[in-house]
């Protein structure tokens, strides 16, 4: 099931957010320490250790950094989708939104819609693909009439996005997605409304909950 919240909030988000500037790049690279992982081991247990592990070797092997656009995406989607149990935030971290690191993800094996797109985007990133490729995207599900957040892949500036899911597991062109309506988008570059790819309105930073989980994801790998 899809997270329940009102939609309102996804224009609440972008209305109410900030004007603050980027504060600096994206992480230049996910590297898991040993000490990161040994604590991950002792607080949680030793399978979200493994889970860690796995998705470092993702990471790392020559063979994934080789691979065209739409196999990596395949890799990734299949890979968060496969290890992380959908769960809402309140069940999960005890507050109504919080966005989770994929370290975090990864170690308690859940998340809700927002920690599988953000751990997908990251990850596709490290396997060196372009940011501008790449979009966070809020959408209506126009089923439940509930918010929900996708990852989207432009193979090109003219192309009909890919969508990444954590409910439809199959990635699908956004025109076979009539049940998701987008909203707004954003990625380390910008903050985009719906309508047109280059609808650029600010940095993605002006959203408070982005510029924190970008944050806590340095202080992990600073471990």
């Amino acid at each position: 099931m899809l997270k329940s919240r009102p939609l309102s909030q996804l224009f609440g988000v972008f209305l109410i957010v900030s004007s603050l500037l980027l504060t600096g790049p994206l992480i230049a690279e996910l590297q898991l320490s040993d000490r990161l992982l040994n604590r991950i081991e002792v607080e949680y247990n030793p399978r979200a250790r493994e889970r860690l592990e796995d998705w470092q070797d993702l990471m790392s092997d020559p063979a994934n950094h080789a691979l065209d656009d739409k196999d990596k995406l395949t890799l990734v989607n299949d890979f968060f989708n496969s290890r992380v149990l959908f769960m809402d935030d309140i069940d999960l971290w005890d507050v109504e939104d919080y966005w989770a690191t994929p370290v975090e993800t990864l170690a308690v094996g859940a998340g809700d819609c927002e920690d599988y797109a953000i751990a997908k985007y990251f990850t596709l990133l490290q396997l060196g693909m372009d940011d501008s490729k790449l979009r966070i995207t809020y959408v209506k599900a126009t089923e439940i009439n509930q918010a929900h957040m996708v990852l989207t892949y432009f193979e090109n500036r003219r192309a009909i996005p890919l969508v990444l899911d954590n409910l439809i597991t199959e990635i699908k062109p956004a025109n076979k997605r009539q049940d998701l309506v987008p909203v707004y988008s954003f990625n380390g570059s910008g903050l985009y409304l719906a309508g047109a790819r280059d609808n650029r309105v600010g940095d993605a930073s002006r959203l408070s909950l982005w510029d924190e989980v970008t944050r806590r994801l340095k202080q992990q790998l600073a471990e």
